[in-house]
């Protein structure tokens, strides 16, 4: 496994590169040569169009809101069974006819593809318009046996299922081993971006043992043996997904969104028309989960959902309790047992971690002087940074958002500048709140914050800002589209780091 990774970038720009991604110092540079460069927020998260003018700040919620009690999905059917005609009122011949197939023509007669090939001595699958194929009986076909195949039969190999040897290989099989090692370039895709290549020159750059290309391929290889396995969903699962809901068939269908009511597409690969759900619907919802199986099972294998259906375009378009999902071999994302306690580790003096936000758009975690996690981040709004050094304070499992619809303050500010001043108690409106209490998003993978909330501090002080750290509802869309809430990360790299963190943790921040 060679990338020629030394090929593509000069050897000053690789070194410049690696410094800056690795915090070891800030430098002023343009957007084509900063990595760190955060993306522009191009559009607003789907039913937030008016609350991201809003004030918010972050609510508890109880265990007993996490996750639906009595779920009730529905199994996965199984295939049809062919059924034998009962009647012997068949022909003896049948003439091929334009669109024709040897499956369809099997449909018609209760046969299988090998039964008509051998009845026919076909020694493939073609056929002709105007061929007569004889059809056997009822008798004959029970008496027929399936021809034993002399050679186990080869898979035909779908190059976006199976990529072929070389360097789109090494790739998949790189970005996977990257993200066990906690050097993220994001969520799992057939085709990595420039922020791959960095990633993967920073880890080079930071493992005595991967210095080189070969070392590096050598390593991964033994990691990941196997670039995918599978998983089949479970019932349990259906605690984290949202019910089926009635949708309205569109003629195109709009990108898959975090928010959206699940509907049938008439199209291959299977696709859920995205519906969004409205403001009113959000807030309506005692869960804001998965809204299909795709989203879960993504989200647990750390890709995203457009390259999960492309790794499984047979499956149906809602799978149910049984389906078996081909996906990349992460060490999956168990969102059952992501508050298993202690969420945060407690600090050693010997080995002292602290952490770096990196241009706004990656997170550095360090212990006893040694990057050990790359994590990519975005500001879930323009106008977002901060600067020097803060702390890391506690963690707020399973957060809700609470709002007056207090309109919020239309100006840049640091990161810290108090918008809203966050409470975890209800607090009394202003004269200018729209309402009279508080309304809540409720907690749920699909809270625009995630699953966890980090609170932040500036340094030598326990008093938590406005933004935190925290997860996201869209992690595919999470450098584009603005939100509500802070500095955001995806769910299961948020689970991730939280694990890595001490209460008191310095964070810095390096442009």
């Amino acid at each position: 496994m060679r990338l020629k990774l030394h090929a593509m970038l000069s050897g000053a720009a690789r070194s410049l590169l690696i410094l800056i991604m690795s915090g070891i110092f800030a430098i002023s540079v343009s957007a084509q040569t900063m990595p760190g460069k955060p993306a522009v927020l191009k559009r607003i998260e789907p039913g937030l169009e008016d609350a991201v003018k809003w004030e918010w700040h972050v609510a508890p919620s109880e265990d007993k809101d996490w996750g639906f009690q009595s779920p009730s999905p529905t199994p996965t059917p199984p295939p049809p069974v062919t059924v034998l005609p009962q009647s012997e009122n068949r022909p003896t011949l049948y003439e091929v006819h334009r669109g024709d197939a040897l499956i369809l023509i099997g449909k018609k007669f209760g046969m299988t593809v090998p039964q008509i090939k051998a009845f026919n001595g076909l020694k493939d699958d073609k056929i002709r318009v105007g061929q007569m194929l004889k059809i056997p009986t009822l008798a004959e076909l029970s008496a027929m046996t399936p021809p034993v195949s002399k050679h186990k039969p080869a898979e035909t190999r779908d190059p976006r299922l199976s990529p072929e040897p070389g360097i789109e290989l090494d790739k998949l099989r790189l970005q996977i081993f990257l993200d066990r090692e906690q050097f993220s370039a994001g969520p799992i895709v057939g085709e990595p971006g420039p922020s791959f290549t960095r990633i993967l020159l920073l880890y080079q750059s930071t493992h005595e043992d991967a210095k080189d290309d070969a070392s590096l391929g050598a390593k991964a290889q033994a990691v990941v043996a196997n670039i995918f396995t599978h998983y089949k969903l479970k019932a349990e699962d259906f605690r984290f997904i949202a019910p089926p809901r009635a949708a309205t068939v569109e003629a195109r269908p709009t990108p898959v969104s975090a928010h959206t009511r699940p509907g049938k597409l008439p199209s291959h690969p299977p696709a859920i028309i995205a519906v969004p759900l409205t403001y009113k619907e959000l807030t309506a919802a005692s869960m804001l989960a998965y809204r299909t199986p795709w989203e879960f099972v993504a989200e647990r294998f750390h890709c995203q959902e457009s390259y999960l259906r492309t790794l499984n375009d047979k499956l149906p378009t809602m799978p149910g309790i049984g389906t078996e999902f081909r996906v990349p071999n992460v060490v999956p994302f168990e969102i059952e047992k992501a508050f298993d306690e202690p969420l945060q580790p407690q600090a050693d003096p010997n080995k002292p971690v602290t952490a770096a936000v990196i241009g706004l758009s990656q997170l550095n975690i360090y212990q006893g002087g040694a990057l050990i996690a790359v994590l990519p981040m975005s500001p879930a709004r323009p106008g977002l940074h901060g600067r020097n050094s803060w702390t890391i304070l506690d963690v707020i499992p399973r957060p809700r958002l609470a709002t007056f619809q207090k309109e919020r303050k239309e100006q840049t500010q640091k990161v810290g500048s108090p918008f809203a001043t966050p409470s975890p108690e209800p607090t009394a409106p202003s004269s200018t709140a729209v309402l009279p209490s508080e309304q809540y998003l409720a907690a749920g993978p699909r809270n625009p914050v995630g699953i966890l909330w980090i609170n932040l501090a500036k340094s030598n002080s326990t008093e938590p800002l406005p933004y935190g750290l925290h997860g996201t509802s869209i992690p595919d869309q999470m450098k584009i589209e603005e939100s509500i809430g802070g500095l955001r990360l995806t769910n299961w790299d948020i689970a991730r780091a939280v694990r890595h963190l001490p209460f008191g943790t310095p964070l810095a921040w390096k442009q």
